[in-house]
């Protein structure tokens, strides 16, 4: 195949309809009319030797050489798009840019606090529009549409970039008033009530049930490996909330220590490490290659990283 011959559009083309699985929205989407993206899908079919999209009960699905193609492909616009676009520094004292981050209860309650300290000396006038995971899907951080999602990933596309922020590994916190507190240990912590708080992952939430051990997380799943299930009496998904029910005197909640930590000079909390060995999980943030050298963009990664160096 001689490169020469190849239109680079066809690339882009591809890009939008593999992203969008419709030809009349990844039109829409690049600007162009619905019959030039037809011709576009056509010609493609024709390069590839394979027709990439097939009409299905449920809408357009690509072919296995399509889902193989995608990732590449999306890299090779990306740098492209890196290629020609003009290269400006970003001035962070004079941005009013708006930062649209998706982040874990977890890692708002943790990491941004400190964020905003940081970046009211750094860029007064730059704002973040903070969203949780139910709130934006895959393809919105791949749009750029969202700058960044914070948060425990167990899977990534491949196509996305992503840089870890810190480990962390478990506390208990109880009131000071709980009786466990006289005798805490891994038989105690299973005759307790506990406050469950989630691991928020991408996309809608849903209801939560006690005996689905393998849904439940990293606390329940240590404890399911010693054959032990503890007694949950509060579901929540918000880590405050968690912490504020940690006041009552017959619940216990176990929590990552980052969190647990911002109660720490609080007098009527007792935070202690767990009787029993629980995984430290890893919190990331990720992004599209779209904007992995955009500078204001690497500017926001930059200042995150170095945050996240000095919480506790």
């Amino acid at each position: 195949m001689n490169l020469k011959n190849i239109d680079l559009n066809l690339l882009v083309y591809l890009d939008a309809l593999l992203r969008e699985r419709n030809v009349t929205r990844a039109a829409e989407s690049l600007g162009i009319s619905q019959p030039a993206m037809s011709n576009g899908l056509r010609r493609l079919r024709e390069l590839f030797s394979d027709p990439l999209l097939v009409r299905t009960s449920s809408g357009m699905s690509p072919t296995e050489r399509a889902e193989i193609l995608q990732p590449k492909i999306r890299e090779v616009v990306a740098s492209v798009k890196a290629v020609v676009q003009p290269v400006r520094e970003f001035d962070a004292a004079r941005a009013t840019r708006v930062f649209r981050i998706a982040a874990s209860d977890y890692g708002e309650s943790t990491l941004l606090p400190h964020m905003l300290r940081r970046m009211r000396m750094e860029a007064p006038d730059v704002t973040l529009d903070i969203l949780t995971p139910s709130d934006v899907s895959f393809k919105d951080l791949e749009r750029g549409s969202v700058d960044l999602v914070i948060n425990r990933f167990d899977v990534l596309p491949q196509s996305f970039h992503q840089r870890p922020i810190w480990r962390d590994g478990f506390s208990c916190m109880f009131s000071r008033q709980n009786p466990i507190r006289k005798n805490f240990n891994l038989e105690s912590y299973l005759e307790a009530g506990h406050v469950w708080v989630s691991k928020t992952g991408m996309g809608i939430g849903v209801g939560m049930e006690p005996d689905a051990v393998q849904s439940l997380g990293w606390v329940d799943e240590a404890l399911a490996k010693l054959g032990k299930r503890r007694r949950i009496r509060v579901f929540t998904r918000h880590y405050d909330a968690a912490m504020r029910l940690a006041d009552l005197r017959d619940l216990v909640v176990t929590l990552p220590s980052k969190a647990a930590n911002r109660l720490k000079d609080d007098p009527t909390i007792i935070i202690v490490p767990p009787p029993f060995e629980i995984p430290e999980i890893e919190l990331k943030m990720a992004w599209s290659p779209l904007l992995q050298n955009h500078p204001a963009h690497q500017w926001i990664r930059r200042l995150i990283a170095e945050v996240a160096q000095d919480v506790e």
